[in-house]
């Protein structure tokens, strides 16, 4: 991240205060949501090594059976059991020790994520990313909106190239079979043919329209909200650590109380570190977001509107020269449904 980023990112503690009003217990559904995010997941267990953060892991936690396959009752030669017995207790310490330390993550990001809530602490709040983040999101849920719409539409104007094309093949066999009215009867059929033809051009552009503002959606957008994810955790965390760090501050200076006041200061760098580059990492990928979405959109929107404009207008030249600037390209004529995007 550039330090001109860095430098706009007005971070602060913002303390919570409360003045006893229960008008702001609404929040509960939402507390409720974090608190399960927290506890949701376990320590990874199947992992020997103590990993860092808290409780990102999966529950798996019991021993497999191979570690102690041969320490029955016939086991022939005792002192390899014995051996055998004292690595399980040994990955079983190493384990729990696991837990332990997942436990009271969990424990400290629990009880920082209530005093929040509730108006008891404070929380480290970047004013300009979080304003980003939350744009990010309302930017979602519209663009989910034109998805939906956009795909309603697809499947609307779908089903009336289906009729145009059994109407037209109507019009044809009557124009075979009613001869005081065969040319009547066949310009119809040729016309819903030629609508069929346009439309089926039309669905080609509109399903590349959507195919394209899904991915944005659902892959681009979504990936920068992981981190976003990612990043919010590691600040509740850091809040947490920093709490910790500052009751012990302001406790006695006995020896005891040195000693844990070292190790939170180690543990409350540690994850300042994971919140500073997370932080960074979603400048960052909300910086490429931005750019990408624009590019994207400004093409995909020129590509709506040109094709809408063409087919509506009756312009088959130019609904067909738009699909050929986009290289959009359709399955051959003839198929019995009408077509789709086939590759871009």
């Amino acid at each position: 991240m550039s330090d001109g980023i860095m430098s706009k990112a007005a971070t602060m503690e913002i303390p919570i205060s409360s003045n006893g009003d229960t008008g702001s217990l609404p929040e509960d559904d939402s507390l409720e949501q974090d608190l399960q995010q927290v506890m949701v997941s376990g320590p990874n267990l199947n992992e020997t090594s103590i990993v860092s953060g808290g409780y990102g892991g999966t529950t798996e936690g019991i021993i497999p059976t191979s570690t102690i396959k041969g320490s029955g009752l016939h086991q022939p030669h005792p002192s390899p059991a014995v051996g055998g017995e004292e690595v399980v207790r040994g990955i079983a310490v190493e384990k729990f020790d696991i837990v332990k330390k997942w436990g009271i993550n969990t424990y400290k990001c629990t009880k920082q994520l209530i005093s929040e809530r509730f108006g008891r602490g404070s929380r480290t709040v970047d004013l300009e990313l979080e304003t980003q983040i939350e744009l990010l999101r309302e930017t979602k849920r519209k663009y989910e909106c034109v998805l939906q719409l956009a795909r309603a539409l697809t499947n609307h104007f779908y089903s009336l190239v289906q009729t145009q094309h059994a109407l037209g093949d109507a019009f044809a066999d009557l124009s075979q079979k009613s001869p005081e009215l065969q040319e009547e009867f066949g310009y119809n059929a040729e016309t819903q043919k030629l609508l069929c033809k346009n439309g089926e051009t039309l669905l080609g552009a509109v399903n590349f329209f959507v195919s394209s503002i899904n991915t944005l959606v659902n892959k681009t957008m979504e990936d920068t909200l992981m981190t976003v994810k990612q990043y919010e955790t590691a600040r509740l965390e850091y809040d947490a650590y920093r709490t910790d760090l500052e009751e012990l501050s302001m406790g006695p200076r006995d020896a005891s109380t040195l000693c844990r006041l070292d190790a939170a200061q180690s543990q409350f760098q540690s994850h300042k570190d994971k919140y500073e580059k997370l932080r960074a990492d979603v400048a960052i990928k909300l910086k490429f977001l931005e750019e990408n979405k624009i590019k994207v959109m400004h093409k995909q929107l020129l590509l709506f509107h040109n094709a809408i404009s063409a087919y509506f207008a009756g312009n088959q030249q130019q609904l067909e020269q738009t699909l050929k600037q986009f290289n959009i390209k359709l399955k051959t004529p003839g198929a019995e449904k009408p077509s789709w995007l086939e590759e871009q």
